[in-house]
């Protein structure tokens, strides 16, 4: 199995794990549904150019971020906070189940996981 189908899978797990904290944290399904593409306006810095566009959307589509939002929810009891941090976390799992990675400055296509869309 190559390495990009198993860190496809892993991200496929962790987005599972993500509704499913998501569920039993009870969050909100309207505001899930309203934030869950909104790491995607990332992509405007796109509108500068590849290298600003690339830092920009790997700058919100980390893991780091993401769970340290949602620790931060959790460490201090805020449902609205804890819930925005397991959203952003399901969003980076989705792309990188679909095959978005993080960006390299060539192009919006190179990714750590490969190139995407057609050549």
């Amino acid at each position: 199995m190559s390495t990009n189908v198993l860190l496809r899978l892993e991200a496929a797990l962790v987005a599972v794990l993500a509704l499913v904290s998501y569920g039993m944290w009870g969050g909100s399904w309207w505001l899930f549904a309203l934030l869950v593409l909104a790491p995607d306006l990332s992509m405007l810095g796109y509108l500068k150019g590849p290298r600003i566009g690339a830092i920009c959307y790997n700058a919100f589509h980390v893991y780091l971020v993401a769970l340290a939002i949602g620790v931060f929810g959790w460490w201090y009891g805020s449902q609205p906070v804890l819930s925005i941090g397991i959203i952003w976390v399901f969003h980076i799992a989705m792309d990188r189940t679909l095959g978005y990675g993080l960006k390299f400055e060539t192009s919006f296509q190179d990714t750590h996981l490969g190139r995407i869309g057609r050549d």
